[in-house]
């Protein structure tokens, strides 16, 4: 089965993205526009992952959340991958409490132990730098999304508390779709261990 680790916003704070995008949607139509209902946060992706593995990941995932509290965060920004001029995937960015008091990136933190949790559970989670971030469009071919990065670069949405991390199976074909297959609380309740790479 096809896993992530995901965030899922509450349905107010992607209504104001839904509003701030649908000038820009309209005037890019070549671009594949992610459904809302599909609009996620990903902490990990995990890929391709055996069902005999599931019980030991779910275990693992839950002590990795437990470490850490209810994360202040806010959608802000735009940008495009790998860059905006030549782009492959464009999103609104997200920033946090922490990164405001310009201290280390709490979601970063969390990303660590979610995917050092999936890791020694056995998954193979993607090891790229985290980023954090909401993908809105995709592009068939890399295209030149400076103007669209710039009309939403100013986009600010209100602040949301993040408190559950969900363990997500992607469902693909002719329509894609994600069912949540666990979920666990943030707490911070065994915050006295270390939480970067911890299990």
């Amino acid at each position: 089965m096809r896993l992530f680790v995901a965030l899922l916003p509450p349905d107010d704070v992607l209504a104001e993205i839904e509003e701030a995008v649908r000038g820009p949607r309209a005037k890019w139509p070549e671009l594949r526009w992610v459904p809302e209902e599909l609009w996620h946060v990903t902490l990990a992706f995990l890929g391709n992952v055996d069902e005999e593995l599931l019980p030991g990941l779910q275990d693992r995932l839950e002590r990795a959340a437990a470490r850490h509290p209810v994360q202040q965060v806010a959608f802000a920004g735009a940008g495009a991958f790998p860059s905006a001029g030549r782009a492959s995937v464009f999103w609104v960015g997200m920033r946090g409490a922490a990164e405001e008091e310009r201290e280390r990136p709490v979601l970063g933190r969390l990303a660590r132990s979610i995917a050092a949790g999936a890791e020694r559970a056995g998954a193979a989670p993607d090891r790229k730098r985290f980023h954090p971030h909401l993908t809105l469009a995709r592009c068939r071919e890399r295209t030149d999304l400076s103007r669209l990065v710039a009309a939403m670069e100013s986009f600010a949405g209100r602040r949301w508390e993040a408190t559950t991390v969900y363990l997500m199976r992607s469902h693909l074909g002719r329509s894609v779709w994600y069912e949540p297959i666990a979920s666990w609380p943030l707490r911070g309740d065994l915050a006295d261990r270390p939480a970067a790479g911890a299990d």
